[in-house]
C-alpha cells in the first residue's frame, strides 16, 4: 500500500512538472518567468509586459494557452507576453494576491500592475495591451519619462512627517496613509528607502505614504509605540486604530498591498445635490470626470420618483467606486446657467453630461436614461468619449437650497373677481367707503 501510494506521488509530481512545458515549451513565444528573473524581465522592463498566472492543472489556463501564445506572436515586438507558474513560485504569486487562475496582470514602467478582466480572446487582449502602451507613448511624449539613465532624480512622493504636520495631515484626513518610521542609521531603512520611493510615486494620487524620522521625532515614535525599524502603519478608515504591515518589503508588494486597502477603505459611494459654486469646486475640480445628472422638478416626478433616479444614479456610483470620478444631481432649472452651457433641456429631464472641468469639455448623454445606457456611457466617457464639446466660459453656479425629501407643495393664489381686477383704485376706494 505505501509502495502504491509512493509511486502515485511521483506520478503525479511527473503529470505537474509535464503540465509546466505542456503549457508553455521551450521554443513557446511567450515569456516565461521565474522568481530568478521576474524583477529583470517585468519590474525593470521600459516596455509594458502582460503577465498570466497560472497553474499547470488548471483547465482553464490550459484552454488560454492557444489564445496567450497567439498573442505573445501578434504583439511581438509591441508588448511583451509572458506566463509564471504560480505553483512553482507561490511566494512571488501571493506577494501580487494572486487567489485564482488565470491571473492577468499588465506591467507599465513605474506603475503598479493593473488587472486584465476582459474576454479571454485574442482580440480583447490584444486592445487592452495596445491601450497600457498608447498610455505609456503618451507620457513619454509629454515629458513624463518612465525610465532611462537620462531622467533625473525626482523628490520622493512620500511626505515627511513630523509632530506639527501629523495630526493635520494623517489623523484629520478622509484618505487612506500608510506611514514609515525610520532611523537614519538602520540598515534595513536603507534597503527600504528606493523601494519605498518607488512605491509612493507609483500611488500618487490614489494613496498617500509618508515618513517619519525617529530620530528627531521621539514623541510620534512613543505615540505609536514603534518598537523597531523600519516600521510601516496603516491608517485606514478608523484613524484611531491603525495597525502594521506586515508584507514583503518590496515597491510591487507594497503597491499591491495598499491598493487592496484602498478599495477595503473607499469611501461609501454617493451622489450630491448640486447646491452652490463650492459643491462644483469640491467634487469636480479634483475628479478626472464628474456627472451631473439635471433630475424633473419635484411636482413633476414627486419624491418618489426623484428617489428612483437617485438610488439609480447611487447603483452606477457604486460600480465605478474605484474610479476617480464624482456625482451630481441639480433639479431642472435650479441650476439654469449650466443647463445652457452644456445644452440641457432642449430634450427634457431627466438628462446627464460628462463634465471634465480642467479640460473644459462635456458630453451628453444621449440615450435612454437607464442603468445599462447609463453605465455604457460612464465607460465610453472614461476612455475618452466620444465627440466631447467645448465647455465655453464658466458656468454660473447659484446657491440654492438642498431637497428636503419632501414632495413639491402647490401654492395656490389668492381668487380676484373680474371686477375687481378691472377696477380701477377710485372705485375700488368708493366700494370700500359703501
Amino acid at each position: 500500500m505505501e509502495k502504491s501510494t509512493l509511486i502515485s506521488l511521483i506520478l503525479l509530481s511527473l503529470i505537474g512538472k509535464l503540465g509546466v512545458y505542456a503549457l508553455y515549451g521551450p521554443s513557446s513565444p511567450v515569456l516565461q518567468l521565474t522568481a530568478d528573473n521576474f524583477k529583470s524581465k517585468v519590474l525593470n522592463s521600459k516596455g509594458v509586459v502582460v503577465v498570466e498566472f497560472f497553474a499547470p492543472w488548471c483547465g482553464h489556463c490550459q484552454a488560454l494557452t492557444p489564445t496567450w501564445e497567439k498573442a505573445a506572436t501578434v504583439l511581438k515586438g509591441v508588448a511583451t507576453i509572458a506566463a509564471l507558474d504560480a505553483d512553482a513560485h507561490q511566494s512571488l504569486a501571493q506577494e501580487y494576491g494572486i487567489k485564482g487562475f488565470p491571473t492577468i496582470k499588465v506591467f507599465s514602467p513605474g506603475k503598479p500592475p493593473v488587472d486584465y478582466q476582459g474576454a479571454r480572446d485574442i482580440k480583447p487582449i490584444a486592445e487592452f495591451a495596445l491601450k497600457q502602451v498608447r498610455a505609456l507613448v503618451k507620457e513619454r511624449l509629454e515629458g513624463k519619462s518612465s525610465g532611462g539613465s537620462s531622467k533625473k532624480s525626482e523628490p520622493s512622493a512620500s511626505v515627511e512627517l513630523n509632530s506639527s504636520n501629523f495630526d493635520e495631515l494623517v489623523l484629520k484626513s478622509k484618505e487612506l496613509w500608510i506611514v514609515e518610521f525610520f532611523a537614519p542609521w538602520c540598515g534595513h531603512c536603507k534597503k527600504l528607502a528606493p523601494e519605498w520611493k518607488r512605491a509612493a510615486s507609483s500611488l500618487k494620487g490614489q494613496v498617500k505614504l509618508g515618513h517619519v524620522d525617529c530620530d528627531a521625532e521621539k514623541s510620534l515614535m512613543s505615540r505609536f509605540n514603534v518598537q523597531g525599524f523600519p516600521t510601516i502603519m496603516v491608517f485606514g478608515a478608523d484613524k484611531d486604530s491603525p495597525f502594521p504591515y506586515e508584507g514583503a518589503r518590496s515597491a510591487s508588494a507594497i503597491e499591491s498591498f495598499a491598493l487592496e486597502q484602498l478599495e477595503t477603505n473607499a469611501p461609501p459611494p454617493e451622489v450630491t445635490e448640486l447646491t452652490s459654486p463650492d459643491t462644483l469646486e469640491e467634487k469636480c475640480g479634483s475628479a478626472a470626470i464628474c456627472f451631473v445628472a439635471f433630475l424633473p422638478d419635484i411636482l413633476d416626478s414627486k419624491a418618489e420618483g426623484r428617489n428612483k433616479y437617485l438610488d439609480l444614479l447611487l447603483s452606477v456610483a457604486e460600480k465605478f467606486r474605484k474610479s476617480p470620478f464624482s456625482f451630481l444631481w441639480a433639479a431642472a432649472g435650479k441650476q439654469s446657467d449650466l443647463e445652457k452651457h452644456v445644452g440641457v433641456g432642449g430634450y427634457g429631464y431627466p438628462a446627464l453630461v460628462a463634465l471634465n472641468i480642467k479640460k473644459k469639455v462635456f458630453n451628453p448623454l444621449k440615450s435612454a436614461f437607464q442603468r445599462a445606457q447609463i453605465i455604457e456611457f460612464v465607460n465610453e466617457a472614461s476612455q475618452g468619449g466620444k465627440g466631447t464639446l467645448p465647455l465655453e466660459g464658466s458656468p454660473e453656479i447659484v446657491k440654492t437650497e438642498a431637497w428636503d425629501g419632501k414632495d413639491g407643495e402647490i401654492f395656490e393664489e389668492d381668487e380676484f373677481s373680474l371686477e375687481e381686477l378691472m377696477a380701477d383704485d377710485d372705485t375700488l376706494a368708493t366700494k370700500d367707503e359703501l
